[in-house]
């Protein structure tokens, strides 16, 4: 990568990826490592500064996670975030303890040392967001601070041999007015860090590295159609040309026409080599009578892997394969405390490597959701390509709730046919981050002229989100869900209720199931 790099350490934090997020769009490469990381490695990264990141733990748990062994010796700049700072304090001599005022959400913080580099640019008092239950009652020995909150007399610090910096409030979350300056001035002005982080350098650096890596050979992509397999097939069209296969696998869970259009629009779009094969009724037949959600997916991910290595089989010489993975996939995870929850089982196609010997190219493991469509309009895909909602790999399967049948897949194409419709005639879909229709096991009664029905209630889904890791529900004028809600129930046979989802994430997922 050009430039310089940062180095984010988790110590469990639900906002660790949006600091990292923040870290690239100022145009500087961070990385991610869970808070086992090593002095050792960290040396190897040989980072231009290191932030520690908050957590859900107090410093003085049983099995809170502490600094690696020597970390606070190095020369690096260091800036704690929330525990960071009470860790760095703690493990230096500092005394930490539960706070008298808790502080959660808006407060007010006043900087006290104006001068500091941290803070260059910034008005004397702002408003940040808190989320702490403990506060460092005295700082460590060769620690001053920078600033307060009306409950919290160390609100930031600073060490006065090292560049160790620490900041009680979350910056990197929007609600923190100057946040962004002082991750700004922490990176420039204290760490030297140079800007280098770019769409334009990343895809030049990551076709010279596919070309390298694959050098003639043949290498294939399994094409959804989504944003992520898109593009990673571009880039890799660019690096090996014509030795690009894709196959675009309809599993007959797709949304209406969507298989055909897909096909049709990314050969006239990007010029890709396309394999199309219509896979559905050997989806569908896997999937009858079954109605667990993770069973579904693991049924989904299994006879996927069938399919697909089936096509592959009929391309000579394929010894590579191309994966859309993205960095939130394959951060490491380790759990802060206790064992670690799987929410859902992600369908992809992670068998096929070792499974037929394929070596993977995987050019945006390093690269959040927003980044990906940057290098696809860099690299000229059109932006109704690139700018689509995402769709979950096991496709209407997880959206159709209970058993899975042609009849109620069906029903439900035709009801989110009609939502999106809708959602684009008046202009809102650029606005949404993903919206969609989901069918539940459930019927009611209703009225319809003079007949009493029992037929299916259809929840509408909209968000808004950046990467997905978060999202709120997208607040629709009432005039347009009651123009949905009646669209839906007087054109299709088999819903007579239609009701709409406001529930965040967390605490709710963005699918249902």
């Amino acid at each position: 990568m050009t430039g310089s790099t940062v180095l984010i350490i988790d110590f469990g934090s639900q906002y660790t990826q949006l600091i990292a997020r923040k870290v690239r769009e100022l145009s500087v490469f961070s990385v991610i490592y869970p808070h086992t990381i090593t002095v050792e490695q960290i040396k190897e990264i040989a980072p231009k500064g290191i932030i520690l990141s908050g957590g859900p733990m107090s410093v003085k748990d049983d099995g809170a996670p502490a600094a690696a062994d020597g970390l606070f010796s190095t020369d690096i700049p260091i800036l704690g975030i929330c525990y960071g700072l009470q860790l760095i304090s703690y493990s230096l001599g500092g005394i930490v303890e539960p706070a008298q005022q808790r502080e959660y959400g808006k407060t007010s913080f006043r900087i006290t040392e104006r001068e500091n580099p941290l803070f260059a640019g910034i008005p004397e008092e702002i408003t940040v967001w808190m989320s702490h239950g403990d506060v460092v009652k005295t700082l460590p020995y060769g620690f001053r601070a920078l600033g307060s909150s009306p409950s919290t007399l160390n609100c930031a610090a600073q060490s006065d041999e090292k560049p160790i910096y620490g900041l009680q409030f979350h910056p990197e979350v929007y609600h923190s007015e100057y946040g962004v300056e002082m991750i700004s001035n922490f990176l420039f002005r204290i760490c030297g860090c140079v800007a280098g982080w770019n769409p334009g350098a990343f895809i030049e650096g990551s076709i010279r590295s596919i070309k390298e890596q694959a050098g003639d050979s043949v290498a294939i992509c399994a094409l959804s159609g989504g944003v992520d397999s898109t593009v990673a097939a571009v880039l890799v069209r660019e690096a090996l040309g014509d030795n690009l296969v894709c196959v675009h696998i309809d599993n007959g869970l797709m949304r209406k026409n969507e298989s055909e259009t897909v096909v049709k629009r990314l050969r006239e779009k990007t010029g890709l080599k396309i394999t199309a094969v219509d896979a559905s009724e050997t989806f569908l037949k896997e999937l009858e009578g079954v109605t667990d959600p993770e069973e579904k997916r693991k049924i989904i991910g299994s006879s996927f892997i069938k399919v697909f290595e089936e096509e592959a089989r009929k391309i000579e010489g394929v010894s590579f394969l191309v994966q859309g993975t993205l960095y939130p996939d394959v951060i490491e995870s380790v759990p802060v405390n206790g064992v670690s929850v799987t929410i859902k089982t992600h369908h992809n196609v992670g068998g096929l490597p070792e499974k037929m010997n394929f070596k993977l190219i995987e050019p945006f493991r390093e690269l959040f959701k927003d980044e990906v469509r940057e290098i696809g309009l860099a690299l000229g895909i059109p932006p109704e390509i690139v700018n689509r909602h995402p769709f979950p790999g096991p496709g209407l399967a997880v959206r159709v709730l209970g058993e899975v049948t042609a009849e109620r897949l069906e029903l439900l194409r035709e009801a989110d046919d009609i939502f999106i419709t809708l959602v684009k005639k008046h202009n809102l879909y650029d606005k949404v981050w993903q919206a969609f229709t989901v069918l539940l096991p459930v019927q009611t009664v209703g009225v319809m002229g003079d007949k009493r029905t029992y037929e299916n209630v259809l929840a509408l889904r909209a968000v808004t989100s950046v990467d997905g890791m978060t999202a709120d529900w997208f607040r629709f004028p009432d005039n347009f869900l009651a123009e949905v809600s009646n669209t839906i129930i007087n054109n299709l046979e088999g819903i007579n209720r239609v009701v709409y989802d406001i529930s965040s994430k967390p605490p709710a997922t963005i699918e249902w199931e």
